[in-house]
């Protein structure tokens, strides 16, 4: 749902419990495991970091009864709609004396 290629999935409280982990094999224990294992209930927070991509998300996870039949879980709210490596800054123009009219120095000799 979120594109994400590499992500590292903690509970947001502090204590910086790994839920996923993009290191292979680190936290393949916890695939059989509910969310309800971990303490997560209505109101806890998620941080989803994705370095490769350089974002994050947070995550608040929300309980309804009012999902579909055969819904699991459903995203509402604002996700990126262009997921990628941020864009470089250009780079900044050379000024000189504070301005960036393009004036350059007089070269006139005064004679």
């Amino acid at each position: 749902k979120f594109a994400m290629v590499a992500p590292d999935v903690q509970i947001d409280d502090g204590k910086g419990t790994i839920l996923i982990s993009s290191e292979e094999g680190e936290t393949e224990a916890n695939n059989h495991r509910k969310l309800s294992d971990f303490g997560i209930r209505n109101g806890t927070r998620l941080q989803a970091d994705d370095f490769l991509q350089d974002y994050t998300l947070l995550i608040n996870v929300l309980h309804s009864e009012d999902l579909e039949k055969d819904v699991e879980f459903e995203v509402v709210g604002d996700t990126p709609e262009k997921v990628g490596p941020k864009q470089s800054e250009p780079t900044s123009k050379n000024i000189t004396n504070g301005s960036d009219d393009g004036a350059q120095p007089s070269t006139s000799t005064g004679k």
